[in-house]
Order: C-alpha cells, then structure tokens, then sequence
C-alpha cells in the first residue's frame, strides 16, 4: 500500500520499519519538528525523523502536507496529536494505540494501566478518528502485566506486539471495524507530583509506582530517586523500610549516581527512627 506515517518518538520507530521491511510504499513520515536540546541548543530531530531519512523517506513537520499525493492510508503511532477533519476527510487513517479500548483512552494508557494494577492491557488497531481514541476497532491483542513488569518492560513488550499486529492487518484488506464497547477511563498524562512516594499508600501502589519509573522521596529535604524496591516479611516501618512489606534496593541521590541503597543508608547514618519525609 502507499502509506504515510505519523509517529514520534522511539517506540514509533519498529513499526515504520517494518513496514517498509514488508513492502510498503511508504511515501511520506509526518512527525513534530526538531527541538533544539544541550547547552548549545543544537536542533535535534525526533526518533521517527531520524529513522525516516535512515530509510530514505521524504520527512514533513505539517500534516496537511499528506494531501494530494495519492495515499491510500495513514498509519499513527504515538504522533502526539490530532488530525483535523479535512485530512481525516481525504485520508483514511488508522490508529495503533496501547490499551484495551475504550480503556485507558489518551496520552498515557501503558502507565495507567500499569498504576492501576490491571492485569491486562493490550494493543487496538483502531480506525481514527478527530476525538480521541474512539473510533472502532479493527483488530484486539491482549497482553498480560505481570507482577513485576515495568512500564519501559511493557512498552516495548507492547510495541513488538503491536508491530506484528500492524504488520499482518495491513497484509490484507481491513476488516469492517467494531464499535468500541464498555466504559470509556481516561489515560491522563503523568505529572511529577504524581510520582512522589506517599508513604502512607499501601505497599502494593508504592511498587506499581516505583515500576512505573521516576518515583521520587524526599530526605533531609532533599531529592531521592527510588529506582528499585522488593517485597519483604512485614515488619516495622523504618528508614530501611519506610513502608511494612517493602525494602529499598537501589536508589540516586540529588546530584549523585545511582547506588545500592545499603551504601546510601550508611552515608547518610540516620538518627533512630529517621525517615523520609
């Protein structure tokens, strides 16, 4: 088919490729423009542009650049945003979107689920539409979350999936697409407050947290990244183990590499019964 492809950042990247890997005219990729990034703000262009001029794909910044050159079909993966009508009109597109529609619609669906202990997510190839993932599907992949994924474990586990998804839906013709049923959740984008530790949570969250990546704690007023924790016998909140049920593994301090939080204890050498804040 001759496509164009709308994606930005590196986990769009398999799925143009692949594309291309099975024969696709792939005629444009539409992606956000080159941000500038480092001290010398030197532009610097997005994951899927990159790849694109790697495969030797012509590369625009403006979607209504897709008009008038004969496409048979859109392909979005993670473009980051809408599609305005007179293209929607012209071009018919489809939508690869992490999440068991209609939940977890929007702009964080891995991460909700992830917060949400669901012990299921997975990928839709959906028809797109101007408002925001609810168009109907053409095809359902279920993965299940294990107990101990992270979200950078499931994006990518996702991503692969969804990659042979696309791969082999577009080797036929599209089948009529069902109408999404059940209640719509929305995925929210994670803020960083979100990702502050509230010790006061259950274990349970504090782990689904800290696997979501960027968990945070603050001591002695002070930034600590918690990039690791494991479960442990219950026992009495203490520095160690700030919550019954959870031990911390590996930490990074403000400014500092990260480190086995055994070194970072002694360092610190907390008063009895000191703990985060």
């Amino acid at each position: 088919m001759r496509l164009v492809y709308f994606g930005t950042p590196a986990m769009s990247v398999p799925p143009l490729q692949a594309l291309v890997a099975a024969g696709h005219d792939v005629a444009l990729v539409v992606t956000r423009a080159d941000k500038r990034r480092g001290r010398g703000g030197e532009l610097s262009p997005s994951p899927v542009k990159a790849a694109a001029l790697e495969l030797g794909i012509p590369v625009s910044h403006v979607v209504d650049d897709v008009l008038g050159h004969g496409i048979e079909l859109g392909v979005v993966v993670a473009f980051g945003q809408l599609i305005k009508p007179h293209v929607l009109a012209e071009v018919p597109m489809v939508n690869l979107h992490f999440s068991l529609l209609p939940r977890w619609r929007g702009a964080a669906p891995v991460e909700r689920a992830l917060l949400a202990g669901d012990t299921e997510t997975g990928v839709c190839l959906m028809q797109l539409e101007q408002s925001l993932d609810t168009g109907p599907i053409y095809d359902t992949v279920k993965v299940p979350i294990a107990a101990t994924t992270s979200a950078d474990v499931l994006r990518r586990e996702l991503m692969a999936v969804g990659t042979q998804q696309l791969v082999r839906c577009l080797a036929a013709p599209l089948p009529v697409p069902v109408p999404q049923q059940g209640e719509p959740l929305y995925a929210a984008k994670i803020v960083p407050s979100e990702l502050r530790i509230d010790w006061s949570q259950p274990a349970a969250h504090i782990d689904r947290l800290v696997r979501l990546g960027g968990a945070w704690a603050v001591f002695r007023g002070k930034r600590v990244k918690v990039l690791s924790i494991e479960t442990v016998a219950i026992g009495e909140p203490s520095l160690e183990v700030p919550v019954p049920g959870l031990r911390l593994v590996v930490v990074q301090p403000e400014g500092k590499a990260p480190m086995a939080f055994a070194d970072f204890a002694r360092g610190a050498r907390p008063e009895p019964n000191e703990m985060f804040e």
